[in-house]
């Protein structure tokens, strides 16, 4: 394998080599206390302050409002689809909308069904490759909240405009698109997402809660997936994942110092643009997804055909990974290539991949 490499993977997910090397640098010694991160006591000052300082670069980066709670919490962007249903609830017979677009908003409502009742906003489509359009939309005013995924990552669609949905909370799985782009937190009763793609490495997702939202959860719901519980103690209940909160700490530190959300945003476009402009000057790469609806952070590449060709993927993979491009196979249920650009690729690792796509593509001409 090539010595330079360039990781496109979906998740876990690059994080920016400076990153790792702040944190290899404090690992045995974190901050002179002699002690490791992992080593700290959740109950201690010194942790104490990398919590606190997550949270703030958190709230500067998004400008998230004061009336809205930052917690740490396990299980990932999957742990979610049950604690959305089970703290977010309205009236004894909860019912709870669901816009679904691919993978994960589907998992999240299968899951959701175990809580209430789920009302599917538009018929799920045969193929994940756009989204129904809103005229068409059934929404339950009477709902506990209206679900959406903001990107998927399997099937490599992205809603960036947010639905309005009046008087009934906004909920937003982020978890492949979170700080890529600018956000109004305000619009949303809740945005979750897991680290491992865009912010650091997995085991802590990230929820932004609107405080009226605190107060509704289920008598079962676990305590230790109770928003409320969680915020009431600072993410503290119980041992949080304390290494993986102090990485992401340190990765918002970089995205500051990179610009803030505005720079991942235009990098992102950037990088975006340039693998989409080569698939659409192409007869031989193929976007499956409508235009309107194409992911800036995961895309799904077809080769040869606009159905695939399973030999000549392989062979891409093969021949990729032997030049140092790791991480392009396309997710099991639906085959292909995919290039997932999270804030840590960087344009140089892009145009890398542009390249070996043309020259892949003259040598297949051949």
């Amino acid at each position: 394998m090539a010595t330079h490499v360039s990781c496109f993977n979906p998740g876990p997910a690059k994080v920016p080599k400076s990153v790792l090397k702040k944190a290899q640098d404090e690992f045995t010694n974190f901050q002179s206390t002699g002690m490791s991160v992992v080593e700290l006591s959740h109950r201690s000052k010194d942790y104490a302050e990398i919590n606190s300082q997550c949270e703030d670069r958190l709230r500067k980066i998004l400008d998230i409002p004061s009336n809205y709670k930052v917690l740490f919490m396990q299980g990932g962007g999957t742990g979610q689809f049950s604690c959305l249903p089970l703290n977010i609830r309205r009236g004894e017979s909860p019912v709870f909308d669901y816009i679904v677009t691919g993978t994960w908003s589907s998992k999240a409502a299968a899951e959701a069904k175990k809580y209430g009742k789920v009302n599917m906003v538009f018929p799920k489509p045969e193929k994940f490759t756009s989204v129904a359009d809103e005229k068409t939309w059934k929404l339950d005013p009477e709902a506990s909240y209206v679900y959406y995924c903001a990107n998927e990552t399997v099937h490599g669609v992205e809603v960036l405009n947010p639905p309005d949905t009046g008087n009934v909370p906004l909920v937003c799985d982020m978890s492949s698109n979170f700080l890529t782009c600018k956000v109004d937190v305000s619009k949303y009763g809740a945005i979750v997402a897991g680290a491992q793609k865009n912010f650091g490495a997995a085991g802590v997702t990230v929820v932004i809660i609107r405080d009226d939202l605190l107060d509704t959860a289920h008598p079962m719901c676990p305590i230790v997936m109770e928003y409320k519980t969680t915020a009431a103690n600072k993410s503290c209940y119980n041992t949080p994942p304390t290494f993986c909160i102090y990485l992401i700490g340190l990765v918002f530190e970089w995205i500051l110092e990179q610009g803030g959300v505005e720079a991942m945003e235009k990098c992102s476009a950037a990088k975006s643009k340039q693998v989409y402009d080569l698939i659409d000057k192409s007869n031989f790469y193929w976007s499956p997804v409508d235009p309107k609806y194409r992911s800036r952070v995961n895309i799904p590449i077809l080769l040869g055909s606009p159905s695939g060709n399973a030999d000549i993927e392989n062979l891409f993979v093969q021949k990729a990974t032997e030049a140092g491009l790791i991480g392009l196979k396309g997710h099991r249920s639906v085959g292909g290539l995919r290039a997932s650009l999270y804030n840590a690729v960087s344009e140089e690792d892009t145009d890398r991949l542009v390249k070996f796509m043309i020259q892949f593509e003259k040598e297949s001409a051949n």
